[in-house]
């Protein structure tokens, strides 16, 4: 094997490596870094002898301690990092319509079905009975995307 080729396998193998670490998580970059850095070694031994082999060897394994401590103490991983904070919080939604408005239902509610609020088509869930379609209902509850509504001139839930 020809110097160039070991030397081209040396630097592969610590390009490879570089990439496992910040950018290909999986083993399989890695994996072929330390194999062409392990093939690039043994190709030393067996072309120059022990000792330019054990110069290699040992110049590979401070190479690539050295570019992990550089990766550790930089500004590499803030550039892969998200800087910025998610202050959003999940289904906190302002309510479709306000309790007390009135609508009429589209189809039938058994328990539920469409209504027209307000202009709008929505989804609704009646609380207290199956409704008619073409009938006044009015929203009495709203918890997240689900809507209550009752019939207008039902009695039950006055006072």
């Amino acid at each position: 094997m020809s110097t160039a080729l070991i030397i081209i396998l040396l630097i592969l193998g610590v390009v490879l490596l570089a990439l496992e670490i910040v950018a290909l998580p999986g083993g399989v970059a890695g994996f072929f870094g330390v194999l062409f850095i392990g093939v690039g070694v043994w190709q030393s031994y067996v072309q120059f002898g022990s000792r330019v082999g054990t110069i290699i060897l040992l110049c590979a394994i401070a190479f690539c301690i050295l570019m992990l401590v550089l990766f550790m103490k930089s500004k590499t991983w803030q550039r892969f990092s998200l800087n910025e904070e998610v202050d959003s919080k999940v289904n906190q939604l302002e309510p479709a319509v306000k309790n007390g408005t009135r609508g009429v239902t589209i189809s039938r509610l058994a328990p539920t079905g469409k209504a027209l609020i307000d202009g709008q088509q929505m989804e609704v869930h009646a609380v207290n009975k199956f409704i008619d379609p073409d009938r006044s209902i009015e929203v009495v509850a709203t918890e997240g995307y689900r809507i209550d509504v009752r019939e207008v001139d039902d009695k039950r839930f006055e006072n």
